[in-house]
């Protein structure tokens, strides 16, 4: 090996070409049928190795180099249209912000200047300011203490929406101080009218006005700084697909821009006045793709907007609330991981991971859930160099296709709602409602039959874990988007299990009756077993190797609601039925199966089996069935 003659890892193997590649893959596929059309291994092709995304993004199983041929160049690094970064070194340069999310109690403003401190302290680079919604009004005087000892010419401040109006006031107050200088100003104020609107506020007149005006200030006496932010999160938390969510960006932005340039500012410094924050997901590549994606789209608006000299898109990326759980709360660091992995490979300028136990008690999140949000980042960052890499995603056949499309696709959605008159008129027609509906409508159903799914949750849950009850403070709007969460329809079966068992000392359970030998059942009962723990239920277990006489002697079967069947397709021919009639005899409420309905099972319906529990079947509609059937509300 050398410079002149490299190493090939493939050198010994002959190249085959992408027909011989399918060639071999429909033979697979075929299962040693020999008559199939084309139409048919086609469809075979597209059902078993194609992967198609919210949004009817489709997902091949392989990318070559050919993929790329037709398609744009994305440039290098730091040059337009910035899909490959922000700046020459990347999409970091020197590593993001670490932008730590503290939940700011106006009742309890020492401890939370406590908490800041301490984040700063341990490697925080910025702040993300929240409000506690069951904390007093904020006031004037709030933002001071709660900054008490913070180098504001050293530490960016962002404000999220939530704060309220006075907040931003209160920070540009702050830069009121002739000991500060007005140039070291890398704050964000948080302004959003549309995310206003979208959380149910329906006058955005004055919003508006303080949107312009304190822009203005900004771009005279702080031109580091920024004053609104584009907040895609309510949209992604209302079930939102990484499409919609970047369309409703862009467009929101456009808004904007036309606001401030209306309001006396020129193109270029209205978009020195733009943040957007963009939520990251534990779907990495899709992830990578969208940031790279939405920096495309946002260059491209610049350019026909006319700018002098269009700059990279700013963003701030936080982790999905939508996708993290209350139940086995610790595979949320997983998730977090992932997402600001994915965040920092796609050239993020800021990351947010929220803490693991956001919503296990919001308003007293954990010290270890806070710390291990700071040091996920630091981790990425300081051990792993995921900063020091140049692009990390460039050049990946799958990454570079998957960025086009999400471009492409969000593209044309932006103009849509351009053609309806934009984002607010979009919004306010119901337009943007109906779209995330339709979409939520579509994640819901991969939920139900766990197409999607949640680990810990909706599969491999931790059946002896317990939560804490759900605090009363803890409400949802109700105006505005929903906020939904892909854990919660069957968190929801979970919580009614867990209160029926604080409520009567018993756990409800189902009796799993294991016909045959070990080899013949343990598979579906294993498979039952999570099924049915999935709503919070207890199973117990009952063995028919032989006699039928075991399913009336054996006390398992006393006071049985529900029984399910579980064993393989032969032996359910030859015994199932006669077990079914047995169980139905011993006063068995409802029986079920663990296997696939099919035309050779047919029987066993007439011999007392209700339902059959597999892959492919609706575990929401199973489970709620199963609950109430055992009397749990």
């Amino acid at each position: 090996m050398s410079a002149d003659a490299p190493l090939s890892l493939a050198s010994g193997f002959p190249s085959p070409s992408r027909e011989q590649w399918r060639a071999g893959v429909d033979r697979v596929l075929a299962k040693g049928k020999k008559d199939l059309s084309d139409e048919e291994l086609e469809a075979r092709f597209a059902r078993e190795l194609t992967t198609t995304l919210y949004g009817e993004l489709e997902i091949e199983p392989l990318y070559t180099a050919e993929s790329e041929l037709g398609a744009p160049n994305f440039g290098l690094p730091g040059l337009f249209p910035f899909v490959r970064g922000g700046s020459l070194l990347g999409g970091t340069q020197e590593g993001w912000d670490i932008r730590q999310p503290v939940l700011v109690r106006t009742d309890e403003i020492a401890a939370t200047n406590r908490e800041i401190l301490e984040h700063l302290e341990r490697g925080a680079t910025s702040l993300l300011l929240r409000a506690d919604e069951g904390s007093p009004p904020w006031s004037m005087n709030s933002l001071k203490d709660v900054l008490d000892g913070v180098h504001l010419e050293l530490v960016s401040i962002s404000l999220d929406p939530s704060l309220g109006h006075d907040a931003p006031a209160s920070l540009l107050e702050l830069w009121e101080d002739p000991a500060l200088e007005g140039a070291s100003a890398r704050f964000v104020l948080g302004l959003d009218p549309l995310g206003q609107l979208a959380s149910g506020d329906d006058d955005l007149s004055a919003a508006r006005e303080r949107a312009v005006s304190m822009a203005t200030k900004c771009v005279k006496e702080l031109p580091s700084s920024r004053a609104l932010v584009v907040d895609v999160g309510r949209y992604h938390e209302a079930g939102c697909s990484e499409i919609e969510e970047l369309a409703f960006a862009t467009a929101t932005g456009v808004a904007y821009l036309r606001l401030l340039t209306e309001g006396g500012l020129s193109l270029d410094q209205a978009l020195s006045q733009l943040e957007f924050r963009f939520v990251a997901t534990s779907d990495q590549f899709l992830t990578i793709a969208k940031l790279r994606a939405a920096r495309l789209m946002w260059a491209r608006v610049a350019q026909a907007c006319g700018a002098e000299q269009p700059l990279p898109q700013r963003q701030h990326v936080v982790t999905s609330k939508a996708m993290i759980s209350r139940y086995d709360p610790w595979v949320n660091l997983l998730r977090g991981t992932i997402a600001a992995f994915a965040a920092g490979v796609g050239g993020a300028d800021a990351i947010t991971v929220e803490p693991y136990d956001l919503l296990v008690e919001p308003s007293q999140l954990s010290e270890l859930g806070r710390r291990m949000a700071r040091n996920t980042q630091i981790i990425l960052m300081e051990e792993s160099h995921l900063a020091k890499v140049i692009d990390p995603a460039g050049g990946s056949w799958y990454v570079e296709s998957l960025t086009q499309s999400v471009a492409q696709e969000s593209w044309e959605l932006f103009q849509l709602l351009e053609s309806k008159g934009g984002m607010e008129a979009a919004y306010r027609s119901g337009f943007v409602a109906e779209r995330i509906e339709v979409t939520w409508e579509e994640r819901l159903g991969r939920l139900r039959t766990r197409k999607d799914t949640i680990t810990g949750v909706s599969d491999f849950p931790n059946a002896a874990e317990v939560i804490p009850e759900r605090s009363s403070a803890e409400t949802k709007p109700g105006q505005g988007l929903p906020q939904r969460r892909y854990a919660e329809p069957f968190e929801e079966l979970r919580e009614r299990a867990d209160a029926y068992t604080r409520r009567t000392g018993l756990r409800p359970s189902v009796l799993l009756v294991n016909i045959g030998t070990s080899s013949d059942f343990s598979a579906r009962s294993t498979y039952a077993k999570s099924f049915f723990e999935t709503g919070g239920l207890a199973t117990e277990q009952l063995e028919v190797a032989g006699d039928l006489s075991v399913v009336s002697s054996s006390p398992a079967t006393k006071d049985v609601t529900i029984a399910c069947l579980c064993s393989s397709d032969d032996r359910y021919e030859e015994r199932g039925a006669d077990v079914a009639r047995a169980l139905k005899e011993q006063g068995v409420a409802h029986v079920y199966l663990a296997g696939r309905r099919s035309d050779k099972l047919a029987g066993l319906q007439e011999a007392g089996v209700e339902e059959f529990i597999g892959v492919g079947g609706d575990v929401l509609r199973l489970l709620d069935d199963v609950l109430e059937h055992l009397g749990v509300d």
